[in-house]
């Protein structure tokens, strides 16, 4: 039972059109305390190869992060865009930087568990070692369990006895494991777990990739068409019913009904679901209720969403798509986070000029081959076999190659960093293409770069390498 989208509740969230529309200069991502400083600023690019940008807005991470207020962040995105590894980064600069942090990964990788030196990740919250604690904050991190988290919903809305019955139901075990939009749904009760408890003053939670990541807006009306559907209106009608009449003329029809239903799915399988659908109202009661309050959350003010992306065609397509999703359903959008972003200082020298000088250079290095096969090598023809001369017992050639410059392969080298250099100049010129088209047609979503490291991450140090980016 997805909240209405009613007027009222555009315009109370902060994650309202308006939140991404303002003008350059004033509009926020959203409304920080004062000081914070705008995230919509508008920025000079940097003094690379990308200096014909038009002007967009930074996304300005530290101010996000440092805001008393802010108390979700998602991090959203396509799979391979290093979506897991921002999420972490921006854990581990907040928890630097005085944050109590604990980060939700619903990403079935074990990426961000090896980033931060844990052996395993698991549904309870492991405290990270090697933190720098000195401000005060910390940082834990946890894996959604979806079937462990169902579990203790049983266990804690449940007697003993009941929970028993349910935990070990062959349908409920269905359920739990592989229902559709059970994971989604299990995310949304794990946030609200988290938040509600209040161990911890920042959430960040990384979603699955691809764009299943913004199902769990989903997961209440999704919960709901399933409890509310009328096979489970009929199974679960005997329970509700009152007196002993009515109980018995429904139960005839009951057994006509089941009768049939047996033949399809089978007895006993239709026994556990009848024996599951006997403990919804009991059990499962409060699902569509917490998972509405907890989809108000994220609408609220204290949640942001950061889109993650790469500069490539089909990434920013997704992130395009994430940015209008986010908008229709009120959430709060706080910009994108552009990853992978390739730069160089030697702009001036464009593709063109370093793929003809590259050329010219490997011409000179064949000469020089050419040459070095061709000349003569002075050997000691005239002395005899016995009385052979020191300075002719190893023949050298007369003229060395590059003697009186570089060598073949001095130039190799240097034509193949010239290659390298245009191949790179025309990548960034392809990833600037895709970034234009992006922000020509979403400009008011700001946008804060992290540029492609040489290597993965895979420890703290790295993370704060991205999180200093980020910052």
């Amino acid at each position: 039972m997805t909240p209405a989208r009613s007027s009222s509740a555009r315009s109370s969230s902060t994650g309202s059109s308006s939140a991404r529309t303002g003008s350059a200069g004033t509009g926020s991502a959203r409304k920080g305390s004062a000081g914070n400083g705008s995230a919509r600023k508008a920025t000079t690019p940097k003094a690379t190869a990308r200096s014909a940008r038009p002007a967009t807005h930074t996304l300005e991470i530290d101010p996000l992060i440092d805001d008393p207020s802010t108390r979700i962040v998602v991090c959203c995105g396509s799979g391979g865009v290093g979506k897991t590894t921002t999420a972490a980064a921006l854990a581990l600069r907040a928890a630097e930087r005085g944050r109590d942090v604990v980060v939700l990964t619903i990403d079935p990788a074990r990426r961000l568990a090896q980033s931060m030196g844990l052996t395993e990740l698991d549904n309870t919250p492991r405290r990270v070692d090697g933190v720098d604690e000195t401000k005060g904050g910390s940082l834990h991190a946890m894996m959604l369990d979806m079937k462990r988290t169902f579990d203790e919903i049983v266990e804690q809305h449940a007697d003993p006895e009941r929970a028993r019955q349910i935990l070990e139901n062959p349908f409920y075990q269905s359920l739990s494991s592989s229902f559709a939009g059970t994971q989604e749904y299990m995310a949304m009760e794990k946030l609200g777990q988290l938040h509600s408890g209040g161990s911890w003053d920042l959430i960040i939670v990384d979603t699955p990739p691809s764009r299943s990541a913004l199902d769990f807006l989903d997961a209440p009306q999704r919960l709901g068409s399933f409890l509310d559907g009328r096979l489970i209106r009929i199974l679960s009608a005997p329970a509700k019913v009152g007196g002993r009449g009515a109980l018995k003329f429904l139960s005839a029809g009951m057994g006509l009904m089941t009768g049939a239903l047996s033949k399809v799915v089978g007895t006993h399988l239709l026994t556990d679901i009848q024996t599951f659908v006997a403990a919804l109202d009991t059990t499962f009661g409060g699902f569509r209720k917490r998972a509405d309050a907890t989809y108000k959350l994220l609408q609220a003010h204290g949640t942001a969403f950061l889109v993650v992306a790469a500069p490539e065609k089909d990434a920013l397509r997704e992130a395009a798509y994430f940015v209008e999703r986010l908008d229709s359903e009120s959430m709060p959008l706080a910009g994108l986070v552009l990853n992978r972003v390739h730069e160089t200082s030697a702009g001036q020298l464009s593709a063109e000029r370093s793929t003809a000088a590259a050329e010219a250079l490997l011409e000179q290095a064949f000469d020089l081959d050419d040459e070095s096969s061709e000349a003569p090598t002075e050997t000691d023809e005239g002395a005899s076999d016995e009385g052979a001369s020191d300075e002719h017992e190893s023949a050298e050639p007369l003229c060395e190659p590059g003697a009186d410059g570089p060598s073949a392969e001095d130039l190799r080298l240097v034509a193949g960093l010239l290659t390298l250099h245009a191949e790179r100049l025309r990548m960034i010129g392809r990833e600037e293409r895709v970034r234009t088209r992006f922000t020509s047609i979403h400009p008011d979503v700001p946008i804060v770069e992290v540029p492609a490291l040489p290597g993965d991450v895979h420890d703290l140090d790295g993370l704060r390498t991205i999180g200093r980016h980020l910052g």
